[in-house]
């Protein structure tokens, strides 16, 4: 488990590196072709209740597909954080115009605060499908996060409270794919991860 444990920090420290780098408008042309592939996936398509994270800035923009959410009148999730522990929520979105409004958490990501009563997803039906952030990816569908376990925690949770499962689909750059991730019994499965390019040709570590 420690060694595990110590190649996620190199490799998370490796690809924090490769992201650095990536420049401005290579960040908006990847999210944007990857907006692309969403917006016309079948499970995109007939999902309901829909759950997207806020991105950070070396992650994939995400602004499009949320407004393509509301456009279609779909129901919009997005994660709220609890400080100090590894527990996540995943509460309702009312508007794109409201995401301005949300306060900014100490690593810069909006969200609703603590006190903001909103539905949540795990007692109000489940979601349909999850856009997941990360560091890293590779083809067998292993993720590797920032270390805080709020992922697994949360489709652990959910697993608990409903039969079924959500559909997940990971949204990279390129660069974040890797050949392997080191993953441990408690690391969950990604079902899909849409790249700008194909996974196949994508630059490895």
């Amino acid at each position: 488990m420690a060694s595990i444990q110590a190649a996620k920090r190199a490799l998370r420290a490796q690809l924090k590196q490769r992201l650095a780098v990536l420049s401005d408008l290579e960040k908006l042309q990847q999210s944007q072709a990857v907006t692309r592939k969403v917006l016309s996936h079948p499970r995109y398509q007939t999902a309901r209740r829909v759950a997207i994270f806020l991105n950070m800035t070396d992650e994939v923009q995400t602004e499009d597909i949320i407004r393509d959410i509301f456009r279609q009148d779909k129901l919009c999730f997005i994660p709220r954080y609890r400080p100090r522990s590894t527990q996540m929520d995943m509460v309702r979105l009312r508007s794109v115009e409201e995401i301005n409004l949300l306060p900014v958490t100490p690593w810069n990501v909006r969200q609703p605060g603590e006190d903001d009563c909103r539905e949540d997803a795990l007692a109000t039906g489940g979601l349909d499908l999850v856009l997941v952030p990360g560091l890293g990816f590779d083809k067998e569908g292993h993720r590797l996060g920032r270390g805080k376990g709020y992922y697994d925690t949360f489709f652990e949770r959910y697993s608990c409270h409903l039969s079924h499962k959500p559909y997940t689909i990971a949204l990279a750059f390129q660069e974040q794919i890797c050949d392997s991730i080191p993953v441990t019994e408690n690391d969950v499965e990604i079902d899909e991860i849409i790249c700008a390019g194909d996974l196949k040709g994508s630059t490895t570590i």
